[in-house]
Protein backbone atom coordinates (compact mmCIF):
# COMPACT_ATOMS: atom_id res chain seq x y z
CA UNK A 1 0.00 0.00 0.00
CA UNK A 2 1.34 3.52 -1.43
CA UNK A 3 1.19 5.97 1.55
CA UNK A 4 1.66 9.91 0.97
CA UNK A 5 2.62 12.19 4.35
CA UNK A 6 0.53 15.00 3.97
CA UNK A 7 -0.07 18.20 6.47
CA UNK A 8 -2.46 20.94 6.34
CA UNK A 9 -1.33 24.23 4.93
CA UNK A 10 -2.15 25.70 8.63
CA UNK A 11 -1.23 23.14 10.74
CA UNK A 12 1.11 23.02 14.34
CA UNK A 13 3.49 21.88 11.72
CA UNK A 14 4.13 24.63 9.26
CA UNK A 15 2.91 27.31 12.30
CA UNK A 16 6.21 25.90 14.05
CA UNK A 17 9.01 24.98 10.92
CA UNK A 18 8.12 28.16 9.12
CA UNK A 19 9.15 30.59 11.99
CA UNK A 20 12.77 29.40 11.91
CA UNK A 21 13.20 27.62 8.11
CA UNK A 22 11.52 27.50 4.64
CA UNK A 23 9.91 30.92 4.70
CA UNK A 24 7.53 31.56 2.07
CA UNK A 25 9.73 33.80 -0.15
CA UNK A 26 8.31 32.51 -3.68
CA UNK A 27 5.28 31.28 -5.80
CA UNK A 28 6.37 28.31 -5.79
CA UNK A 29 7.66 27.73 -2.01
CA UNK A 30 4.95 25.28 -1.76
CA UNK A 31 6.34 22.76 -4.54
CA UNK A 32 9.63 22.97 -2.65
CA UNK A 33 8.60 22.28 0.72
CA UNK A 34 6.77 19.56 -0.62
CA UNK A 35 10.03 17.96 -2.83
CA UNK A 36 11.80 19.06 0.27
CA UNK A 37 9.91 17.12 3.10
CA UNK A 38 8.51 14.59 0.93
CA UNK A 39 4.92 15.36 1.88
CA UNK A 40 1.69 16.47 0.26
CA UNK A 41 0.70 19.95 1.51
CA UNK A 42 -3.43 20.30 1.87
CA UNK A 43 -4.53 23.61 1.87
CA UNK A 44 -8.20 23.07 2.45
CA UNK A 45 -10.10 20.01 3.86
CA UNK A 46 -12.02 19.42 0.32
CA UNK A 47 -8.84 18.53 -0.92
CA UNK A 48 -8.83 15.75 1.18
CA UNK A 49 -11.51 14.04 -1.04
CA UNK A 50 -10.57 10.90 -2.20
CA UNK A 51 -7.61 10.07 -0.02
CA UNK A 52 -7.70 7.18 2.66
CA UNK A 53 -6.88 9.29 5.61
CA UNK A 54 -4.97 7.87 9.10
CA UNK A 55 -5.51 11.11 11.05
CA UNK A 56 -3.04 11.31 14.51
CA UNK A 57 -3.26 13.86 16.22
CA UNK A 58 0.15 15.70 17.95
CA UNK A 59 0.02 12.85 21.10
CA UNK A 60 -0.37 10.54 18.68
CA UNK A 61 2.88 11.22 16.89
CA UNK A 62 4.84 11.60 20.42
CA UNK A 63 4.42 8.62 21.75
CA UNK A 64 4.40 7.26 18.47
CA UNK A 65 7.26 4.40 17.99
CA UNK A 66 9.16 3.66 14.78
CA UNK A 67 10.10 0.52 14.67
CA UNK A 68 13.35 0.82 12.34
CA UNK A 69 16.79 0.65 14.20
CA UNK A 70 18.65 3.24 15.53
CA UNK A 71 20.70 3.59 13.25
CA UNK A 72 18.32 4.05 10.18
CA UNK A 73 16.47 6.47 12.73
CA UNK A 74 19.42 8.83 13.37
CA UNK A 75 19.74 8.71 9.83
CA UNK A 76 16.81 9.83 9.23
CA UNK A 77 16.63 12.48 11.72
CA UNK A 78 19.80 13.80 10.59
CA UNK A 79 18.54 14.18 6.79
CA UNK A 80 15.29 16.32 7.98
CA UNK A 81 17.49 18.19 10.18
CA UNK A 82 20.08 18.87 7.56
CA UNK A 83 16.85 19.78 5.04
CA UNK A 84 15.94 22.20 7.62
CA UNK A 85 19.13 24.23 8.15
CA UNK A 86 19.59 23.92 4.28
CA UNK A 87 16.61 26.93 4.07
CA UNK A 88 16.98 28.29 7.55
CA UNK A 89 14.98 31.91 7.38
CA UNK A 90 17.64 34.91 6.73
CA UNK A 91 14.87 37.75 7.70
CA UNK A 92 12.85 37.93 3.86
CA UNK A 93 9.83 35.89 3.53
CA UNK A 94 6.52 35.39 6.00
CA UNK A 95 5.57 32.38 7.84
CA UNK A 96 2.43 30.58 7.41
CA UNK A 97 -0.16 33.41 8.84
CA UNK A 98 1.93 35.90 7.14
CA UNK A 99 3.91 37.86 9.45
CA UNK A 100 7.72 38.60 8.45
CA UNK A 101 10.08 36.12 9.60
CA UNK A 102 13.02 36.71 11.91
CA UNK A 103 16.98 36.26 11.09
CA UNK A 104 18.09 32.89 12.56
CA UNK A 105 21.45 34.62 13.18
CA UNK A 106 20.02 37.63 15.26
CA UNK A 107 21.62 36.12 18.47
CA UNK A 108 25.22 35.32 16.76
CA UNK A 109 25.27 38.76 15.01
CA UNK A 110 24.33 40.36 18.05
CA UNK A 111 26.84 38.96 20.11
CA UNK A 112 29.76 38.55 17.60
CA UNK A 113 28.66 40.52 14.70
CA UNK A 114 28.36 39.62 11.25
CA UNK A 115 31.79 40.42 10.21
CA UNK A 116 33.24 38.37 13.18
CA UNK A 117 30.78 35.39 13.53
CA UNK A 118 32.44 32.91 11.34
CA UNK A 119 35.54 33.11 13.29
CA UNK A 120 34.22 33.38 16.83
CA UNK A 121 35.24 30.57 19.47
CA UNK A 122 32.70 30.25 22.25
CA UNK A 123 31.15 27.73 23.96
CA UNK A 124 27.07 27.52 25.34
CA UNK A 125 25.34 26.80 27.96
CA UNK A 126 21.95 25.84 27.87
CA UNK A 127 20.02 26.20 31.16
CA UNK A 128 16.13 24.86 31.34
CA UNK A 129 15.12 25.76 35.24
CA UNK A 130 12.16 22.61 34.36
CA UNK A 131 9.88 23.70 37.44
CA UNK A 132 10.42 22.64 40.90
CA UNK A 133 11.05 18.99 41.45
CA UNK A 134 9.31 17.55 38.57
CA UNK A 135 12.93 18.68 36.50
CA UNK A 136 14.95 16.65 39.03
CA UNK A 137 12.14 13.88 38.78
CA UNK A 138 12.86 13.80 34.80
CA UNK A 139 16.64 14.03 34.34
CA UNK A 140 16.82 11.29 37.68
CA UNK A 141 14.57 8.93 34.98
CA UNK A 142 16.84 9.64 32.23
CA UNK A 143 20.14 9.50 34.52
CA UNK A 144 19.25 5.83 35.77
CA UNK A 145 19.04 5.01 31.55
CA UNK A 146 21.74 6.65 30.63
CA UNK A 147 24.50 6.47 33.82
CA UNK A 148 24.80 10.36 33.78
CA UNK A 149 24.03 12.52 36.91
CA UNK A 150 21.28 12.60 38.22
CA UNK A 151 21.38 16.90 39.29
CA UNK A 152 24.56 18.32 37.50
CA UNK A 153 22.90 19.25 34.04
CA UNK A 154 20.45 20.66 35.76
CA UNK A 155 22.40 22.90 38.17
CA UNK A 156 25.09 23.46 36.17
CA UNK A 157 27.27 24.70 39.11
CA UNK A 158 30.46 26.14 38.36
CA UNK A 159 32.41 23.55 39.26
CA UNK A 160 30.82 21.29 36.63
CA UNK A 161 31.32 23.66 34.10
CA UNK A 162 35.32 24.12 34.65
CA UNK A 163 35.60 20.56 34.55
CA UNK A 164 34.32 20.80 30.57
CA UNK A 165 35.94 23.92 29.55
CA UNK A 166 39.42 23.64 30.83
CA UNK A 167 40.72 20.97 29.21
CA UNK A 168 39.40 22.41 26.07
CA UNK A 169 41.09 25.20 26.24
CA UNK A 170 37.97 27.21 26.41
CA UNK A 171 37.92 29.36 29.52
CA UNK A 172 39.52 32.00 28.23
CA UNK A 173 36.91 32.23 25.55
CA UNK A 174 33.42 33.79 25.92
CA UNK A 175 30.68 31.87 27.19
CA UNK A 176 27.23 32.39 26.06
CA UNK A 177 24.63 31.52 28.08
CA UNK A 178 21.32 31.09 26.93
CA UNK A 179 17.82 30.04 28.99
CA UNK A 180 14.23 29.71 29.43
CA UNK A 181 14.43 32.58 31.91
CA UNK A 182 12.37 31.13 34.55
CA UNK A 183 15.20 30.56 37.24
CA UNK A 184 17.98 33.30 37.45
CA UNK A 185 20.02 31.19 39.98
CA UNK A 186 22.05 29.24 37.48
CA UNK A 187 23.05 32.12 36.19
CA UNK A 188 23.72 34.20 39.06
CA UNK A 189 26.14 31.63 40.28
CA UNK A 190 27.77 31.22 37.20
CA UNK A 191 28.35 34.88 37.72
CA UNK A 192 29.86 34.98 40.66
CA UNK A 193 32.87 32.66 40.10
CA UNK A 194 35.74 34.89 39.38
CA UNK A 195 36.69 32.97 36.50
CA UNK A 196 33.67 31.92 34.93
CA UNK A 197 31.50 35.37 35.64
CA UNK A 198 33.88 37.59 33.59
CA UNK A 199 33.86 35.29 30.47
CA UNK A 200 29.42 34.88 30.58
CA UNK A 201 28.03 36.88 27.26
CA UNK A 202 23.85 37.22 27.38
CA UNK A 203 21.73 37.41 24.37
CA UNK A 204 20.02 41.18 23.95
CA UNK A 205 16.75 40.77 24.53
CA UNK A 206 15.77 42.15 20.89
CA UNK A 207 17.95 39.54 19.57
CA UNK A 208 16.47 36.19 21.83
CA UNK A 209 14.19 34.09 20.78
CA UNK A 210 14.07 30.45 20.24
CA UNK A 211 15.54 30.30 16.58
CA UNK A 212 18.46 32.73 17.58
CA UNK A 213 19.53 31.25 20.50
CA UNK A 214 18.80 27.74 18.52
CA UNK A 215 21.74 29.18 15.77
CA UNK A 216 24.02 30.41 18.99
CA UNK A 217 24.11 26.63 20.19
CA UNK A 218 24.69 25.09 16.96
CA UNK A 219 27.64 27.00 15.86
CA UNK A 220 29.33 26.92 19.25
CA UNK A 221 32.70 25.16 19.43
CA UNK A 222 31.09 23.50 22.65
CA UNK A 223 27.89 22.74 24.32
CA UNK A 224 26.96 21.87 27.47
CA UNK A 225 23.15 21.16 28.04
CA UNK A 226 20.72 19.57 29.82
CA UNK A 227 19.54 16.16 28.48
CA UNK A 228 15.87 16.60 30.25
CA UNK A 229 15.52 19.05 27.88
CA UNK A 230 13.73 18.52 24.59
CA UNK A 231 15.21 22.12 22.90
CA UNK A 232 18.93 20.86 24.35
CA UNK A 233 17.98 17.52 22.46
CA UNK A 234 17.24 19.49 18.87
CA UNK A 235 20.13 21.35 19.73
CA UNK A 236 22.48 18.07 20.09
CA UNK A 237 21.11 16.39 17.30
CA UNK A 238 21.56 19.54 14.97
CA UNK A 239 24.90 19.68 15.89
CA UNK A 240 25.72 16.57 15.14
CA UNK A 241 23.68 16.22 11.59
CA UNK A 242 25.66 19.05 10.96
CA UNK A 243 28.74 17.93 11.83
CA UNK A 244 29.46 19.70 14.83
CA UNK A 245 31.20 17.34 17.77
CA UNK A 246 31.66 18.30 21.58
CA UNK A 247 28.26 17.97 23.31
CA UNK A 248 28.11 17.57 26.36
CA UNK A 249 24.99 16.12 28.44
CA UNK A 250 25.49 12.81 29.91
CA UNK A 251 28.45 13.63 32.25
CA UNK A 252 28.74 11.59 35.86
CA UNK A 253 31.46 11.24 37.80
CA UNK A 254 33.94 8.52 38.58
CA UNK A 255 33.25 6.30 41.68
CA UNK A 256 37.63 6.10 42.18
CA UNK A 257 38.99 9.21 40.43
CA UNK A 258 36.29 11.71 40.93
CA UNK A 259 37.00 12.86 37.55
CA UNK A 260 33.61 13.83 35.59
CA UNK A 261 33.49 11.93 32.06
CA UNK A 262 30.64 11.52 29.30
CA UNK A 263 28.94 8.06 30.01
CA UNK A 264 26.85 8.00 26.64
CA UNK A 265 28.01 8.02 23.41
CA UNK A 266 26.63 10.90 20.90
CA UNK A 267 23.69 8.16 19.95
CA UNK A 268 21.74 8.33 23.18
CA UNK A 269 19.89 11.67 22.33
CA UNK A 270 18.62 9.51 19.93
CA UNK A 271 17.33 6.30 21.47
CA UNK A 272 14.42 5.78 22.57
CA UNK A 273 15.46 3.28 25.47
CA UNK A 274 16.91 6.34 27.05
CA UNK A 275 15.34 9.47 25.95
CA UNK A 276 11.21 7.87 25.91
CA UNK A 277 9.63 10.16 23.81
CA UNK A 278 12.06 12.90 24.17
CA UNK A 279 14.14 11.26 21.54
Amino acid sequence: MDIQLGIMYRSWATKVLLKMWMAIDSDDWQAQFERTFCVKIFKHKRELEGWNVFDQDPKELLYYRSKISLEDYVASQEYSIRSLFHNYNTGDGKDISGAPVKDMCSGINAIFGKDQRSSAMYSVIHSRAIEGESGYRLLSAIARRSGCDPKAALEMKPRYIKKILKPLGMMKSPIVFITDGENSEVLDRLLADPEIGPMIRTVPEGASWVGGDLTLALMANAFIGNPASTFTGFIAKSRLALGFGHNYLFRAKHNYTNQWKEVCGDHCIFDKSIMNVMS
